[in-house]
């Protein structure tokens, strides 16, 4: 029995520490052919250094808040993001959306929570009859606050996803 046991348990640790190695060092943003709920993710050659670039617009629309350890879109953020959905519509651009956190939570955490939150924001697009292929996602997790403090108020502003408008 204790064979079997430490056998089960040797292959489990393989197969998790194999699906780490291969999250290691990336912004969990896919690879080409992912799908998020069937819609194709666009590629992405740049990963997060194009939402930090020059040749991206951060300013056109404000970011949407989050609730703690949550990527669910607020009622209140609707109306944001009719607007962004309707920019999407009409104008044929791409759009980066970047998931962030506060500084709780490990790295790896934050990043992946970072990227369900941007992931979410897609969808909640794409339901709203934007075109998914002009929308990329990225997640920061808690590198790039919005307030460097460390308390509730900070931490309120730094669970977000903000838009970038590709030029």
């Amino acid at each position: 029995m204790n064979v079997k046991f430490s056998v089960v348990l040797a292959l489990a640790a393989a197969l998790t520490l194999g699906a780490c190695a291969n999250k290691k060092g990336q912004n969990y943003t896919g690879v080409e052919g992912d799908t998020v709920n069937g819609t194709p993710l666009p590629d992405r050659p740049e990963g997060g250094a194009s939402f930090m670039s020059n040749s991206v617009d951060k300013s056109r629309f404000q970011p949407v808040h989050f609730a703690f350890d949550s990527f669910a879109v607020e009622q209140s953020d609707e109306a944001a993001l009719g607007e962004v959905a309707g920019f999407l519509k009409s104008e044929g651009k791409t759009v980066i959306i970047a998931g962030f956190t506060d500084e709780r939570g490990t790295p790896e955490y934050n990043r992946g929570l970072g990227e369900r939150r941007a992931l979410a924001v897609r969808q909640y697009l794409i339901a709203q009859g934007a075109p998914g292929g002009k929308i990329q996602t990225v997640s920061f997790g808690a590198e790039m606050p919005a307030d460097s403090a460390s308390n509730e108020e900070a931490w309120a502003k730094n669970r977000r996803a903000e838009f970038g408008v590709v030029r």
